[in-house]
């Protein structure tokens, strides 16, 4: 927590309705008033990875943002014919090189404060 951004307890809340309760395939969280991780949107379950990204991208060459994509596929094990239904949550930073010095530095520096809130993620992305 090196930039003193906190993480709101709506964060909290909402993770677990994608890890737990798979409400959601992907949540986007903002930094808001320079003080507080919190929620912006979220995408419902039949969202595919493309609305992620128009939504992201459609916010501005400007604007930074987190989010979380549940991604899922399919995966044969090794000697077998059957292949399993497997997930994994990814935690992205999204922070255009054409957004502000000072706001890119926010995101990058408050991302570990969100992984360290957000526990069972299976990777992390942060450009």
């Amino acid at each position: 927590m090196a930039s003193g951004v906190q993480v709101s307890d709506t964060v909290i809340e909402y993770f677990q309705h994608i890890k737990k309760g798979k409400m959601y395939r992907y949540i986007i969280f903002h930094i808001k008033d320079d003080k507080i991780i919190d929620v912006e949107t979220t995408g419902d379950r039949d969202a595919v990875y493309d609305d992620y990204l128009n939504f992201l991208v459609n916010l501005g060459p400007e604007q930074c943002r987190y989010g979380i994509y549940d991604f899922e596929y399919d995966h044969q094990c090794q000697g077998t014919t059957d292949s399993t239904r497997k997930q994994k949550l990814f935690l992205m930073s999204w922070c255009p090189d054409t957004a502000k010095i000072k706001k890119k530095m926010l995101y990058s520096s408050s991302f570990d404060a969100l992984q360290l809130s957000l526990e069972g993620i299976g990777k992390y992305i942060q450009d």
